[in-house]
């Protein structure tokens, strides 16, 4: 579903059925404890990037909460873990390397 920043998450869920206006990040929901969600955490989430990138389905995000410095408002942040490789805090545009290698014609040759 559309975000109020534009882009398209799947963990985003609005109900707007004969005048409703609920909407809920269910990624937050599922941190412990839950996140309150927000519209303007929507703005700079990584999360919607992050499934455009990678598509794993052994990827599993865990959302928190940052402050990069203490003057700028409050961000969405994500740790990751795979459940194929057991591997926690790679970067989860790319992946584990594990579960979808690069084909050989990416790979530097070793000579």
């Amino acid at each position: 579903m559309r975000t109020p920043a534009g882009k398209e998450c799947q963990y985003f869920y609005g109900d707007y059925y004969r005048g409703r206006q609920h909407e809920e990040c269910r990624l937050l929901q599922t941190a412990t404890p839950p996140i309150q969600w927000r519209r303007e955490l929507c703005n700079n989430c990584p999360v919607p990037d992050i499934l455009r990138a990678n598509a794993c389905s052994h990827m599993i995000l865990v959302p928190r909460l940052e402050r990069p410095f203490p003057f700028i408002k409050q961000q969405v942040g994500v740790q990751t873990y795979c459940d194929r490789s057991q591997r926690r805090g790679f970067d989860p545009h790319v992946g584990c390397g594990q579960c979808h290698p690069l084909p050989p014609e990416f790979l530097e040759e070793q000579t």
